[in-house]
């Protein structure tokens, strides 16, 4: 089950300063994680999680195997992108491909590095981006509507539906607002992002700063965290030239140039665990002497199709889960402990997973 977070961006804001330096993480990790370069935009890497050091530990695991998120570096914006203006058109199909956009922005000045708008302003730049999206939903959105409008004309209940569905995303992007803030009922959700729109898609900001303001933001990225609180969004300060430099460090010299910028990690893990978060996923644990391995569902995910994961036999043979809590397994010391302090429970096909929880599956073959 993969995952995907597009970067996008205007030219010149560091958005592939900032892949480059993902992609040279993922690389340094790959000498104790599975680590791929699918291709030369995109690169997955290991979430980070504590939790999966001190389960390993416990269980004497010869091998962690980490969760993993993909991160997709999308051709440059610009503005009229919508019209093809740039690389418009391969932008727009890339970021149709993508669960979840990070948006960045440029919080610095750099007489060397121009800007395409001509001066810095965070808040313009998302403006644009946003208003590039919008503007191909709607004509996406208006090309289907046309044709299903006739068709509900003729009483056709499925066209009906479908327009009133879309017409709920177009009344807000004629108002200049996108699409994820429309008002869905739980029971139409799958349906309303089956229409695939760009702006239906949660969005991150991050905040590109200076050396300087790596630790605690700036003015620029102030008003970027003042835009995403009234959005609901979130947003991450990272500067990708410290982060690319530390992409090329060993751990040692990593630790000791965080503690001379005073930070407390790197602001790639932030932005990981944030662009993890984005989408809604939770951790569940496979441990044994063999490999503790992390697996990734979506929040609110039931036992069987968690089970599914790891193998669709899983999934259609399943017949309980094993289950013990995270906090319950590191208390008791492992799995012997908890099954003797009644830590561990038997959960069916309705149990919902919870992130952290240790599972073991029971399926019939």
């Amino acid at each position: 089950m993969g995952f995907k977070c597009g970067i996008v961006g205007l030219p010149n804001v560091g958005k592939s300063t900032l892949f480059n330096a993902l992609t040279q993480t993922a690389a340094a990790q790959a000498a104790n994680y599975p680590f791929c370069t699918i291709e030369p935009n995109v690169g997955e890497v290991a979430v980070p999680d504590p939790r999966q050091d001190a389960l390993a530990e416990i269980a004497a695991s010869k091998e962690i195997i980490p969760t993993r998120i993909t991160f997709v570096d999308i051709a440059g914006l610009v503005r009229g992108a919508s019209r093809g203006e740039g690389l418009g058109n391969q932008f727009l199909a890339n970021i149709r491909e993508v669960d979840a956009i990070i948006q960045v922005l440029r919080c610095f000045e750099d007489a060397d590095i121009t800007h395409v708008e001509g001066g810095i302003d965070p808040i313009r730049d998302a403006e644009i981006i946003e208003t590039e999206l919008m503007l191909a939903d709607l004509e996406s959105l208006e090309k289907r509507l046309s044709r299903l409008e006739k068709k509900a004309q003729t009483g056709d209940k499925e066209a009906r539906y479908q327009v009133a569905l879309m017409r709920k995303a177009t009344d807000l992007l004629e108002q200049g607002k996108p699409a994820r803030m429309a008002d869905i009922p739980p029971e139409q959700e799958r349906d309303f992002q089956a229409l695939n729109l760009l702006t239906s898609k949660p969005v991150l900001y991050v905040c590109n700063v200076d050396e300087a303001s790596a630790a605690s933001g700036n003015a620029f990225s102030d008003r970027v965290e003042e835009m995403a609180r009234r959005q609901g969004a979130g947003t991450v300060i990272i500067s990708a030239a410290i982060e690319e430099e530390l992409a090329q460090l060993d751990a040692a010299e990593r630790a000791e140039f965080l503690e001379s910028l005073g930070l407390h990690e790197a602001g790639l893990d932030r932005l990981i665990r944030a662009g993890y978060d984005l989408l809604d996923l939770i951790t569940y644990f496979t441990v044994g002497p063999k490999e503790t391995r992390a697996w990734t569902v979506r929040r609110g995910t039931p036992a069987p199709a968690a089970a599914g994961v790891i193998h669709s036999d899983f999934e259609k043979g399943f017949i309980r889960a094993e289950v013990i809590a995270y906090e319950d397994y590191i208390a008791c010391k492992g799995e012997a402990g908890a099954r003797e302090a009644g830590k561990m429970r038997l959960e069916g096909k309705d149990y919902i997973v919870q992130d952290g929880d240790v599972m073991h599956f029971r399926f019939a073959t």
